[in-house]
C-alpha cells in the first residue's frame, strides 16, 4: 500500500528532494501589487528577494484553495490507486489559513481515499525537514501509524530558532511598532525568533550584535542536544555564505548524523527580510 506525502510550498523543500521522494506540494501565492506568483513555481527565492529588495511595499500572501487541494489529492489517488494512503503536513495553522483549506478538502474526499492532515505549527523547512524524513520512512516500508508517531515525535521535538538581520520586515508587516525597528537598528539589537508550542512567531530572547546572537542559539542549542547525535538544519535567506559557515561550525561543535542547508521561501520571506539565519535541530 502506498504512502504519500503531501505539503505546501512554504515547507521550503527543494524541487530535486521533492520529486526524488514523491514528495507533493501544492504552492501558495506571492503578490507584488497586481501581479501574482506561484511561490517555487513562477518566482523563485532569489527572484523573490532580488524584487523585496526593490520594493516599497512588502507583498502580501495567500493560501491555497480548497479545490487547489482537492485537486492535489485527486492527482495522487489517479496515479497510486484508492488505496494509497495520503499524509498531509501544514504550515503551522497560527501563521495561515492552509492548513484550514487542506481540512475543507479533506471532508470534500474522505469518502475515496484515506487522508490525514496535520497542523505542524511550524513553517519554512522546519515542517519541510520533517515531510522528508516522513517520505523517506514511507519509502522504507514503514506503515502508516509508524510514521504519524515519527511525526509526532519530531513536532514535539525539534527545535527552531531565527535571527533576522534587519527589523524593518517585521515593522513594514505590523509585527512591531516603527520606533522599535528605528531603535533597534541603532543598537544594533538581533532578534532571537522561535516558534511556540501553539505555532506562533515569539522573540525568545534580543542580543546586541550577531556574534553574541549566533553564540546564545548554539549554547541553547548544546543544552537540547546534551551530546545526542541529531539532525539539523541551517535555513537562510540571500546569505548562503553565512549558513555555510555556520553550518560547518555546527557540525564541529555536535555529533551531526545529517544535515541541509536550505533557502527560504517566498512565502515565509515575505515577513522575514533578507539576511535570516534560522537553525532547526532534532535528536535522531
Amino acid at each position: 500500500m502506498s504512502i504519500v506525502i503531501l505539503t505546501d510550498s512554504a515547507s521550503d523543500i527543494e524541487a530535486s528532494v521533492r520529486q526524488s521522494l514523491g514528495i507533493v506540494s501544492v504552492p501558495l501565492k506571492v503578490m507584488f501589487g497586481s501581479e501574482t506568483y506561484l511561490d517555487g513555481v513562477t518566482i523563485s527565492s532569489g527572484e523573490f528577494f532580488d524584487k523585496l529588495k526593490q520594493s516599497s511595499a512588502l507583498p502580501t500572501t495567500s493560501q491555497p484553495s480548497p479545490i487547489e487541494f482537492a485537486e492535489a489529492y485527486k492527482g495522487i489517488v489517479e496515479q497510486h490507486g484508492k488505496d494509497v494512503q495520503i499524509i498531509v503536513i501544514m504550515l503551522s495553522a497560527a501563521l495561515s489559513g492552509t492548513y484550514q483549506s487542506a481540512m475543507i478538502a479533506k471532508t470534500m474526499m474522505e469518502d475515496e481515499v484515506d487522508i490525514t492532515v496535520i497542523d505542524s505549527r511550524k513553517a519554512s523547512f522546519v515542517h519541510g525537514m520533517i515531510c522528508v524524513e516522513a517520505a523517506r520512512a514511507a519509502q522504507e516500508g514503514k506503515n502508516k501509524q509508524q510514521i504519524l508517531d515519527m511525526i509526532d515525535r519530531y513536532l514535539d521535538e525539534v527545535q527552531v530558532y531565527f535571527i533576522v538581520d534587519t527589523l524593518e520586515f517585521l515593522q513594514k508587516g505590523g509585527r512591531i511598532g516603527r520606533a522599535s525597528a528605528v531603535i533597534g537598528s541603532l543598537l544594533n539589537i538581533k532578534p532571537i525568533l522561535m516558534l511556540d508550542p501553539a505555532g506562533y512567531v515569539s522573540a525568545f530572547d534580543k542580543v546586541r550584535g550577531t556574534k553574541k546572537a549566533l553564540n546564545r542559539v548554539l549554547e541553547t542549542l548544546q543544552e537540547y542536544a546534551q551530546g545526542q547525535r541529531v539532525k539539523v538544519a541551517v535555513l537562510h535567506s540571500s546569505v548562503p555564505e553565512q549558513a555555510a559557515e555556520m553550518l560547518e561550525r555546527i557540525k564541529q561543535e555536535f555529533s551531526v548524523s545529517e544535515s541541509y542547508i536550505q533557502e527560504i521561501g517566498p512565502v515565509i520571506g515575505t515577513h522575514t527580510g533578507p539576511g535570516l539565519l534560522g537553525f532547526v535541530m532534532v535528536k535522531e
